[in-house]
């Protein structure tokens, strides 16, 4: 889990531990998602093959999508408070994700990279909720798992492209 920042006043009346602990798990899971959103952009630009058309369709699909929920996780970050850094260092320091091959342009090798790293992104949001629960963040919790849901949906149709035999 990433630190929390100074955070600035305001009157919202979620408890300052709760605060702190959904900043940081907020921060973490924006950086990821950033992280994920690029990586899907990456894919989509490059991705070549028999299935072109219909990856390229779905990959911006799912970047969109991404767009709008690091947007909402920096927007909840600022609402408690906090300060929503997703500037390129902060991505490159502190993501959880590999780095994504640039080498790859095969559709099902990019689905193959995707479908790890929708499952990471997927994973940390589940921890997010219980520790943002815990701390007392209800709101937070119900928006990670707002956002769980999607990467597993995300993370569901991405892996209905692999053959049997690349399945975990």
């Amino acid at each position: 889990m990433a630190k929390a920042s100074k955070t600035h006043a305001t009157r919202n009346d979620v408890p300052s531990n709760a605060k702190q602990v959904s900043i940081g798990v907020l921060q973490a899971c924006m950086v990821d998602t950033i992280d994920l959103y690029n990586a899907t952009r990456q894919a989509h630009w490059n991705v070549k093959g028999p299935h072109f058309g219909e990856l390229h369709k779905l990959f911006e699909e799912f970047y969109r999508a991404l767009q709008e929920s690091t947007d909402d996780l920096a927007e909840r970050i600022v609402q408690l408070g906090g300060t929503a850094n997703g500037i390129t260092q902060t991505l490159a320091a502190s993501t959880r994700l590999p780095p994504y091959p640039t080498d790859i342009y095969a559709g099902m090798d990019h689905v193959v990279q995707l479908a790890d790293r929708y499952a990471m992104v997927g994973k940390a949001l589940r921890e997010g909720i219980d520790s943002t629960d815990e701390a007392g963040d209800a709101d937070t919790a119900d928006l990670l798992t707002e956002q769980s849901r999607a990467a597993d949906k995300m993370l569901w149709m991405i892996e209905a492209h692999l053959p049997q035999d690349k399945a975990p």
